[in-house]
């Protein structure tokens, strides 16, 4: 990533990140499509293309979501002890659904953080 000489008010990357917005202005959408990160901002014209997540924002959501949705239905059994197929019928549409919306959250996140603190590809150093 190269080194941004812009000058632009500081933004909160949490902020930032949860809306969706250019991690540098804090006005540009961050995401083309539900997951997919756009080319470049349309107000300030951050170059998009250091953006990559990886596989981090899936890590965090399985954790997460899996921790809460486990719980609960541990809980609701223990309780109420409902038959299987009503287990079925309410924790796999709400696993999905949280899912699906920490996802864009979480990565939104990640990328705004990722651009802040200059996170870059490791390299070696040859002491060249």
């Amino acid at each position: 990533m190269s080194e941004d000489r812009a000058i632009w008010p500081p933004i909160d990357p949490i902020s930032a990140g949860l809306h969706g917005r250019c991690p540098r202005c804090g006005e540009g959408r961050l995401f083309s499509g539900f997951l997919t990160v756009g080319k470049r901002c349309v107000n300030c014209g951050l170059d998009y293309s250091y953006a990559d997540a990886g596989d981090g924002p899936a890590v965090f959501v399985i954790l997460i979501i899996g921790f809460l949705i486990v719980g609960l239905a541990l809980w609701v059994e223990v309780t109420l002890s409902p038959p299987l197929w009503l287990h079925l019928l309410v924790w796999i549409p709400l696993a999905v659904v949280l899912c699906l919306a920490a996802l864009r959250l979480i990565k939104g996140v990640l990328l705004t953080l990722q651009y802040r603190n200059k996170a870059a590809e490791g390299r070696l150093d040859r002491g060249e």
